[in-house]
């Protein structure tokens, strides 16, 4: 009797799981990164990230629920079951692999440095040193900085969120910002207190701190929600829907299928 109580409950217990994973797709984010998620007037999470992953949630007919977590904790709160997966532009880096899965690629930007027009200022160590570059926790562009420009006379402060850092850049407490391209010309360069900075030099692409694309980032164990999300996103590139979200949102493609 025992033994059969057992497989019972363990049988209800895996139906259970699946259900849930079947009805509910909760994303966690961290809406201060325009284009990809940020927070509307009204308190609406907008951005190509939250379109994404309601297209994705339409595709495999769950409910879609988002919650707000700072980058710099998220994959802790994804580990911790907050939430089912991370959907908040985070690179796939080898760091990060050892972590999280992740599902397929979802886009590929660059990152690149933002200055002062004129500055004359170049994304390498020689050309920073003594100067003050701001980047946002827990993310690559941190990594890299704190990596290959700290050691060598460059300051580096990390902020909470990108948008600390573009006040901080336009009031010039801060000389540079090393941040994704896409989202440095929407939510910066585009604005009124970007209109004296521009893109500084080339764009970074070191797969060791930068990653090899944007994905969805789940836990380990979760072969469920990876598979779900896999699924909606082959059949939101076959039928078109992502071409018409990456549109809507970027003037280039920012999707490398061999990437």
């Amino acid at each position: 009797m025992k033994r059969s109580s057992l497989l019972i409950i363990a049988a209800l217990t895996t139906t259970s799981g699946m259900a849930q994973a079947d009805t509910t797709l909760r994303f966690g984010v961290d809406p201060s990164f325009p284009p990809f998620e940020s927070k509307a007037p009204d308190g609406q999470l907008v951005g190509f990230d939250i379109d994404l992953g309601n297209a994705i949630c339409a595709q495999a007919k769950v409910k879609c629920e988002w919650v707000e977590t700072a980058y710099d904790g998220i994959i802790p709160a994804l580990n911790a079951k907050k939430f089912d997966a991370v959907l908040s532009a985070m690179s796939m880096t080898p760091k990060r692999k050892t972590q999280v899965n992740f599902s397929h690629m979802l886009y590929h930007v660059p990152s690149i440095l933002i200055a002062r027009k004129g500055s004359g200022l170049q994304p390498t160590a020689d050309s920073l040193k003594g100067k003050t570059v701001g980047v946002a926790q827990g993310t690559t562009q941190e990594a890299y900085a704190q990596s290959e420009w700290q050691k060598k006379g460059v300051n580096v402060v990390s902020y909470q969120n990108q948008d600390f850092i573009n006040q901080d850049l336009a009031s010039g407490r801060i000389d540079v910002t090393l941040t994704n391209a896409a989202a440095a010309e929407t939510g910066f360069l585009k604005t009124k207190e970007g209109t004296d900075y521009a893109f500084a030099g080339e764009p970074l692409n070191d797969t060791r701190y930068l990653g090899e694309g944007t994905a969805i980032g789940l836990r380990k164990d979760d072969k469920t929600h990876l598979a779900v999300i896999n699924n909606a996103l082959a059949e939101i590139h076959k039928d078109g829907t992502f071409e018409k979200l990456e549109k809507k949102y970027f003037s280039f493609g920012v999707y490398n299928k061999k990437s």
